[in-house]
C-alpha cells in the first residue's frame, strides 16, 4: 500500500489542501500520512491544528519549530530545527511520497529532509512569481527538488518547464481553492454576525497585510494604507493577522495600534478558519493588502481586489485584481473603481485562469498511479 504524506505548515495551506487530503484519507488503496508543524502548533497564530483534528484528520506527528521570533536569525534558525525534525519524523512514518504545497521556509524544510533521505516529492503551485519576498527563491528551490508538479495556471506549468522540468512532469489542473470554495456551504452575513458577535456596516474590507520580505518599506506602506482607511466612512474593516515571515509581528503591532485607535470600525482576527474565511469574502465588498489569497482565491467570488505594493508583483492576475504601489490616494482612486457598477458588472463574466474541474480529484488520481520507479536521478530538461 503506497503511503502518501502531507506536510502543513499553516492555515493558508491546509486550507487548500482540504479537499485532496479527503481524497487520500478515503482511499482503501493508499495509507495518509500526515505531519502538521509551523504556525499550526503556535498559541499567537490561533493553534491552527485543533481545526485540522475537528475536520476528522489524524494527525501522525506534530513537528514543534521554536518560532521565538520573526527577525532573519530566528527564522534561519527555525529553518534548520525543521530539517532534523522533520527528517526524524519521515525516517519514523517511512513515506513513499511527499506532497508539499507553497513557498514558506517550513516548506524548504520539509522538501530538504525529503531529498536528503531520497522520498520523492510532489510540489504544488510551483512556478509563480512573487517578487516582493524571498518565497520566490523557495518556492522555485523546492520546485528542483520535486519529482511532480501541480501548477495553477499554464503560464506557471510553463515557467516549470523553463525551470529544467520535464513537461511530462508537470500538470496544469487549476487552482485547489477554486473546487474549495465551490464545495463549501459558506455563512451567510447573518450567521456570520451572530458566530462573531459583531454587525456589518454599509460598506466592509477584508484587509490581510503581510510582510515583504525583500523590501523594508513595510511601514511606510502601512502607514499609506491606514491613511486611506481613515478617509472611508461607514467602513468596517476587518483585518486577518499576518504570517510569521520577518517582520510579521511588526506589521501585527502596527494593526493592533490601528485597531485600538478605530475600535468602532474594525476587527481582528487571528485566524478564521477556511470556512469563516471565504464566508468573509462573500459578504464584503472587496480585499485589500498584499496577500495572494487576494490573487488566486477572491476572483472565483467575483469580487475585486486591491493589492498594494510589491509583495506579489509577478503573479498572473485576474481583471478583478488592481495592482497599485502604496500611496493612500491612489488606493481611495482604485477604492472608488471597484465600487463603481460598471467595473462590478464587468467581474461576471471575466475569465479567470485558476479555474478548472474537479482540481484535486485528478491530482489524487495523478498521485495514486505515479510512476516512483527510477527516481534516482532527475534529467535537467533543457529547452
Amino acid at each position: 500500500m503506497r503511503k502518501i504524506c502531507f506536510v502543513s505548515g499553516s492555515r493558508a495551506d491546509y486550507g487548500l489542501l482540504h479537499n485532496l487530503m479527503k481524497f487520500t484519507q478515503k482511499s482503501k488503496k493508499i495509507k495518509f500520512q500526515l505531519i502538521v508543524t509551523g504556525m499550526h502548533l503556535e498559541a499567537k497564530f490561533g493553534n491552527t491544528f485543533k481545526e485540522i483534528k475537528n475536520d476528522g484528520f489524524k494527525i501522525n506527528s506534530n513537528v514543534k519549530i521554536d518560532l521565538k521570533s520573526d527577525n532573519p536569525s530566528d527564522i534561519n534558525r527555525a529553518t534548520a530545527q525543521a530539517i532534523i525534525r522533520l527528517s526524524n519524523a519521515y525516517i519514523k512514518l517511512k513515506p513513499d511520497l511527499v506532497v508539499l504545497l507553497g513557498d514558506r521556509f517550513e516548506m524548504l524544510s520539509a522538501a530538504f529532509s525529503a531529498l536528503s533521505l531520497q522520498i520523492p516529492i510532489v510540489h504544488i503551485h510551483g512556478g509563480e512569481s512573487s517578487f516582493g519576498s524571498m518565497d520566490e527563491a523557495i518556492r522555485h528551490s523546492i520546485t528542483k527538488m520535486a519529482i511532480c508538479h501541480f501548477v495553477s495556471t499554464s503560464t506557471y506549468r510553463k515557467r516549470v518547464i523553463q525551470l529544467g522540468e520535464n513537461p511530462s512532469t508537470v500538470y496544469n489542473y487549476g487552482a485547489l481553492a477554486g473546487e474549495r470554495i465551490e464545495n463549501l456551504k459558506l455563512f451567510k452575513r447573518e450567521e456570520i454576525e451572530k458566530k462573531l458577535n459583531f454587525k456589518f456596516y454599509k460598506r466592509n474590507i477584508l484587509i490581510t497585510y503581510h510582510p515583504t520580505t525583500l523590501s523594508k518599506n513595510d511601514t511606510k506602506d502601512l502607514n499609506q494604507i491606514f491613511l486611506a482607511l481613515d478617509k472611508l466612512k461607514d467602513t468596517k474593516k476587518i483585518f486577518t493577522m499576518p504570517n510569521a515571515d520577518a517582520g510579521g509581528r511588526k506589521i501585527d503591532l502596527m494593526i493592533k495600534r490601528y485597531i485600538k485607535k478605530n475600535k468602532s470600525d474594525c476587527l481582528y482576527f487571528k485566524s478564521l478558519g477556511q470556512k469563516m474565511y471565504f464566508s468573509f469574502i462573500n459578504n464584503v465588498d472587496l480585499v485589500l493588502g498584499n496577500s495572494s489569497s487576494g490573487i488566486i482565491e477572491t476572483p472565483f467570488f467575483k469580487k475585486p481586489s486591491i493589492d498594494i505594493g510589491y509583495r506579489q508583483q509577478g503573479r498572473v492576475k485576474c481583471k478583478s485584481t488592481l495592482s497599485i504601489n502604496a500611496n493612500n490616494l491612489k488606493i481611495l482612486k482604485l477604492l472608488k473603481k471597484t465600487y463603481s457598477s460598471n467595473f462590478r458588472k464587468s467581474l461576471i463574466k471575466m475569465k479567470n485562469p485558476y479555474k478548472k474541474k474537479d482540481t484535486s480529484k485528478k491530482i489524487f488520481r495523478k498521485l495514486s498511479n505515479l510512476n516512483l520507479s527510477n527516481l534516482s536521478v532527475k534529467k535537467f530538461y533543457d529547452l
